[in-house]
């Protein structure tokens, strides 16, 4: 496990007031089996999602777990045409996580934070920049901590 990054995500939580549980669990091989070994229902668990832009900058989305990104919705909300998701190594060198653990709490560039609406009021779980561990946050402290976005970028997972 990757102790700098749980350091990384504690230091910035912590610069920003945001109270963070780090859980260490097992290795989950799907989103649904990780909500089991913590006890949450999937939609508890919100992905981060890297997502880059034309012009090769980047924002976070957040979405359900029980959800899929709706880019349709997502454009709208940034205002561009076209938003993809990044190749692993790039959202590696975007953030400095790897994908799986990826949260915006330390990432080693802030960029802006989309959350779908419906995480707002709600105890999360993310991921801790490091596999074996999930973060738990209130969503609200979150939202206010990254000044993010909160909008309905997400639809039911297919």
């Amino acid at each position: 496990m990757n102790d700098d990054a749980t350091a990384r995500v504690r230091a910035a939580a912590s610069a920003r007031g945001l109270t963070i549980e780090i859980v260490e669990r097992p290795a989950a091989d799907s989103l649904p089996e990780a909500a089991a070994l913590l006890g949450v229902d999937a939609s508890a668990i919100v992905k981060t999602l890297v997502v880059k832009r034309s012009d090769d900058t980047y924002l976070f989305a957040l979405i359900p777990g029980d959800r899929s990104i709706s880019w349709p919705l997502l454009r709208a909300v940034v205002g561009v045409n076209k938003l993809q998701l990044p190749s692993p190594d790039k959202a590696l060198a975007a953030t400095g996580y790897e994908r799986g653990t990826i949260v915006p709490i330390g990432s080693s560039t802030d960029w802006p934070v989309f959350a779908d609406e419906r995480i707002v009021g709600h105890r999360i779980a993310m991921g801790a920049g490091a596999h074996g561990r999930s973060l738990f946050v209130d969503a609200d402290d979150l939202i206010r901590a990254y000044g993010a976005t909160v909008a309905d970028i997400s639809q039911p997972a297919s």
